[in-house]
């Protein structure tokens, strides 16, 4: 580790460096998002299902 100049100027800054490039998620998790995604959707469709039948049944 540089040591400080004791006469209150900064240290010497490092250079530079250009940032290294994020990697792709694997195609695997888009496809376990989609399956997540339509799963849930199947779920929501089914209990709004149920709820209708739940109501319509209270009323017969």
């Amino acid at each position: 580790m540089p040591l400080l100049p004791s006469d209150g100027r900064l240290a010497r800054m490092t250079t530079h460096r250009a940032p290294k490039p994020v990697a792709a998620p694997a195609p695997s998790a888009g496809r376990a998002v989609n399956a997540a995604l339509v799963l849930s959707v199947v779920a929501g469709f089914a209990w709004i299902v149920g709820m209708l039948y739940t109501v319509l049944a209270w009323q017969a």
